[in-house]
């Protein structure tokens, strides 16, 4: 680590690495997280729910795949009339748009609006600059490590969702 810092010492419990300190330290970065989630929905007029939309068709628009409405419904465990909703809600407010599948004109893929990227973007500024100073204060080693933790946490994150529904 370039400064090697050591997890803030308000943490309870005397392992810095323990499970006690990982649990106070994911659900403050989770209130955080969520914390700048409602500000954006608040500033563009949206509900909660709609922001969690939005990332999920921009999380598949860039991984190659569009999003469908019923991928996002299973996605967002929401009813058919709640993924309607806001679908429409996203559309009219111009952050979406619905596009009709070439090879099969039946299926719909919904697509993150440029013009609503770069809004997305310019709130959001201010979150990246603050991620990339913390990801410079670690060495590229350190970052793989935590990469492949986050990406391990999550993968346990999915399976207990499916265990669970």
């Amino acid at each position: 680590m370039a400064g090697t810092e050591t997890p803030s010492s308000s943490l309870p419990g005397s392992d810095p690495v323990g499970m006690q300190a990982f649990a106070v330290l994911l659900r403050r970065m989770n209130a955080e997280f969520n914390r700048i989630s409602h500000e954006f929905a608040q500033a563009q007029g949206l509900h909660l729910t709609d922001v969690q939309a939005l990332i999920a068709i921009l999380d598949a628009d860039t991984a190659g795949g569009p999003m469908t409405p019923g991928r996002l419904r299973d996605q967002l465990d929401l009813t058919s009339g709640a993924v309607t909703a806001c679908i429409d809600r996203l559309e009219k407010a111009g952050h979406i748009r619905r596009v009709r599948a070439l090879g099969d004109r039946r299926v719909v893929h919904l697509h993150y609006e440029e013009a609503a990227r770069a809004v997305a973007g310019e709130f959001f500024r201010p979150l990246a600059r603050g991620t990339e100073a913390a990801r410079s204060r670690f060495t590229r080693e350190e970052l793989t490590t935590v990469t492949r933790f986050l990406a391990e946490l999550n993968r346990e994150l999915v399976l207990l969702g499916r265990r669970t529904s």
